[in-house]
């Protein structure tokens, strides 16, 4: 079909045009009706907004993502590409990429006056078919629907009454295309206004212009809920003609974000070989984004977006990369203690309330890793809390005894954050208690797994409260509780990275 180059040759093929809502209509049925994955890699949303998509799609509607950032509300716009024909012809050299047989600009509809059945055609891959604007409050008319080009008047020695003297925006170049238009809010009032016309009646008006421009679009909006801040809102009557309405969310659950994750961190070759990240760490490293998204730290308005654990997962990997190479070790894993390189991560992706405000960033995100080590504890190992309300019962099996009773004798153990691994397995095993516990719920577990879970059960016991956790100079140091409050008051260092768990459970 594509070596067609005139548009008498492509009457001759038996060529029929369709609008592409149409067009996207019937190549999802197709799909649909093959089994075939419509949006490929968009996970969490199979039961939810995935169908919601295909039921507006169905419809030949206009389409209004709503939901926090994160959420992949653009990244489905631009699978939407892939329920295009793979090639559609328009007139060669049309700016507005005219249908041979339904030309709609002045340049088009003169040339094929001129060379009738000779008019030159050529061929627009689907991926050519996308436009995408982000709304900023600058954004002009102009920029989107088009404008009188006084320059070009001057060239063509034209009058500003001839249409030959527009520019067009960028709307009317992605005719026949699908295009988005993300975070709408924040487009002024008075341009929203503009979009009007064109989606009610498919035309667009250009500086009082007699034009009528029936522009075949499909059109995509995203953003975040009306009551986000007071960056703006939708208009309502905008609102009201785009007829679909679909709502976006966060993984439901922790494996989904797994899922998510794994899919879309990006991790060196080299990073692969020689690091492993256990599921405890990867469990972990999600939690935190689930505790920031109902702490009552953080602006939920705002969201916490996916970006926060997969920038988190490639900074764990790294942080032991990092140790692997100062240590000259040629494999390691993420141990908890490479837990403090997520740290930027989660400060750079959360936005704070005024009481988060008050506390800090870094306090908030060392508040959050503790809470989701806690949460994450209960899936591993039994419920502090409940053996802290048997305590009276002196039969009662308290399974971390032996620890803190260690601790309790005055024993501390100081784990370097740059150590290296077999330092580390010799200091865990040090601890009493500490290794049979982890054999007694995981008999599997291998040397450095069970090393793992012993320094997991250390920072457990102290996001409980049972022990104390100190993170000052380079180091994490496990002591007994008591001893560490009785220390705090006589305590002169005023090191701003001397956090103390205790403060944030």
């Amino acid at each position: 079909m594509i070596q067609i180059k005139t548009l008498g040759e492509l009457k001759k093929s038996g060529y029929k045009p369709k609008s592409i809502k149409e067009e996207v209509r019937q190549n999802l049925i197709a799909k649909l009706q093959d089994k075939e994955n419509v949006f490929e890699g968009i996970l969490g949303y199979e039961d939810s907004v995935i169908p919601d998509v295909e039921r507006a799609l169905l419809s030949q509607h206009n389409i209004l993502f709503l939901g926090l950032r994160g959420q992949a509300k653009t990244r489905m716009a631009r699978l939407m590409t892939d329920l295009l024909d793979e090639y559609v012809p328009v007139i060669a050299g049309s700016e507005v990429n005219d249908d041979p047989f339904n030309p709609i600009s002045h340049f088009a509809k003169e040339l094929i006056a001129e060379k009738g059945d000779a008019t030159p055609i050529e061929w627009v891959h689907r991926s050519k078919r996308y436009g995408e604007k982000l709304a900023t409050p600058d954004v002009s008319v102009a920029d989107l629907i088009g404008d009188i080009d006084p320059i070009k008047a001057a060239n063509l020695k034209l009058s500003f009454a001839d249409e030959r003297v527009i520019h067009y925006g960028i709307i009317p170049r992605s005719n026949r295309s699908i295009f988005v238009i993300n975070e709408i809010p924040d487009l002024q009032a008075r341009i929203q206004v503009s979009l009007f016309n064109i989606l009610e009646e498919g035309d667009v008006q250009i500086r009082g212009f007699k034009l009528r421009l029936p522009l075949d679009i499909l059109f995509v909006f995203t953003a975040n809920p009306e009551d986000y801040t007071n960056r703006g809102s939708i208009v309502t009557p905008l609102k009201d003609r785009i007829e679909s309405q679909i709502l976006t969310h966060y993984p439901k659950t922790i494996e989904v974000g797994l899922a998510i994750t794994e899919q879309e961190a990006k991790l060196h070759p080299d990073q692969q070989k020689r690091v492993d990240v256990s599921d405890l760490m990867k469990r972990l490293i999600e939690q935190v984004a689930f505790e920031a998204r109902s702490s009552e730290y953080v602006d939920k308005k705002s969201g916490v977006s996916a970006r926060l654990t997969i920038s988190a997962f490639e900074n764990a990997v790294s942080t032991a990369e990092l140790r692997a190479i100062q240590n000259k070790e040629k494999h390691t894993q993420v141990w908890m203690g490479d837990l403090i390189g997520i740290i930027p991560s989660i400060t750079g992706k959360i936005e704070l309330v005024y009481e988060g405000e008050q506390e800090g960033p870094y306090q908030v995100a060392f508040h959050l890793l503790d809470k989701a080590v806690r949460t994450q504890f209960l899936q591993f190992f039994p419920n502090p809390e409940q053996l802290k309300k048997r305590k009276q019962d002196a039969t009662a099996d308290n399974p971390y005894k032996s620890i803190t009773n260690w601790f309790d004798k005055g024993n501390q153990l100081s784990l370097m954050m740059n150590i290296k691994d077999e330092d580390k397995i010799q200091q865990l095993y040090s601890v009493d208690g500490l290794y049979p516990l982890v054999k007694k719920y995981f008999k599997g577990a291998n040397e450095k797994q069970a090393a793992l879970l012993m320094e997991f059960v250390l920072h457990g016991l102290s996001a409980y409260s049972l022990i104390s956790k100190k993170i000052v100079e380079g180091k994490v140091q496990f002591s007994d509780l008591m001893g560490s409050m009785i220390n705090l008051g006589s305590d002169n260092d005023n090191d701003e990275d001397d956090f103390d768990s205790e403060d944030f459970t």
